[in-house]
């Protein structure tokens, strides 16, 4: 069977560079991953204070994204939204000092969602010969949408995982205690509600982002904490051009009120260069990752070499190309050529 593709479909893989292309877009560099990288212990309070409370902070913590990736790689079961892997230290017993701690933030209803989580909750256990605590944020807009476990029962074997979940639309029926509460985290899920309230209408969405950035300086948060919230709520509720303009002129016009010159005009670029970074090298991890998976699929096993030669690949064009030139190689000798001109 030719390994050739048609409108961009390759008939071996099954990957369609359209879905891959629509997938990065949708799944990768989302701002919830940098916010919870920057605000870790407020996270956790915020949504998950039982954890939180048996966490000894003053120990640190370490994130483990990249080990992460290799487990949901190992793993092949579908699409990668894998968030966040943390090394935490616990506050009692002493008969594990150290533990992980597994985040989702999943943004859309899946039914192979709760399965997901098992998986890799035992292949982290694996690994780690540790206790793996797998907690999950729910951003879809499905309130019907619920997961929290995974089990099945075998000729009396019983196997499951119960993690805990929190939905974010909840969290809409008490908006007093939101705007009361002072945790960075408050704002977030007040950016994220309004950002999937106002959808089509941006009117709307231009009035509730300016009154959550106004929120920023009324909290008494400090100058970096007012630009890394600034930067979510700006990143997530996108304007038309005229009305992010006409957005950031009231901002600046409520600084100078307040006398508050926080969000400076550098600082604006440095946040808009920022987003497209972030865009840009979510885009770059992701095409590396299908371009292997295509490879790997189409090919078996590629050697190491190979793909530390296509990881110092930075050039998102050059990426997508190869992309497509793996999904047409008749072998991986093939590819290779084209990788060399």
């Amino acid at each position: 069977m030719s390994g050739r593709a048609e409108n961009g479909l390759d008939a071996r893989s099954g990957v369609c560079y359209n879905d891959i292309m629509n997938d990065i877009r949708a799944d990768y560099d989302s701002p919830w991953k940098e916010i919870i990288e920057r605000y870790f212990p407020e996270f956790m309070a915020f949504f998950f204070p039982r954890a939180d409370g048996e966490i000894d902070w003053r120990e640190g913590y370490e994130f483990l994204d990249k080990e992460l990736q290799q487990v949901v790689r190992e793993a092949e079961i579908g699409p990668r939204r894998v968030d966040k892997l943390a090394k935490v230290t616990r506050l009692a017993d002493g008969a594990e000092a150290w533990v992980l701690v597994h985040i989702e933030v999943q943004g859309q209803s899946e039914e192979g969602f709760p399965e997901r989580m098992y998986t890799y909750n035992y292949r982290l256990f694996d690994r780690y010969k540790r206790r793996i605590a797998s907690l999950a944020v729910l951003t879809d807009a499905n309130h019907g949408w619920r997961p929290h476990r995974f089990a099945y029962d075998l000729f009396g074997c019983r196997v499951s995982l119960d993690f805990p979940a929190v939905k974010l639309l909840d969290y809409d029926e008490d908006w007093d205690a939101l705007e009361a509460d002072a945790n960075p985290f408050a704002i977030v899920t007040m950016a994220h509600l309004q950002t999937q309230a106002t959808q089509h209408r941006p009117v709307e969405r231009y009035a509730a982002k300016l009154n959550l950035a106004k929120r920023l300086y009324k909290r008494g948060y400090d100058r970096r904490d007012i630009l890394e919230l600034f930067r979510f709520i700006d990143w997530v509720m996108t304007l038309p051009p005229e009305l992010e303009e006409q957005f950031m002129t009231d901002v600046v016009a409520y600084e100078e009120r307040e006398r508050k010159p926080y969000v400076t005009s550098v600082e604006r670029i440095a946040i808009r260069r920022g987003l497209q970074q972030g865009i840009e090298q979510g885009m770059q991890q992701a095409l590396y990752e299908a371009l292997l998976d295509t490879l790997e699929i189409r090919f078996g096993p590629i050697s190491a070499i190979l793909k530390a030669r296509l990881n110092d690949i930075s050039d998102i064009d050059r990426l997508k190309a190869l992309h497509h030139d793996a999904l047409l190689a008749e072998s991986l000798d093939d590819f290779e050529q084209h990788l060399d001109e």
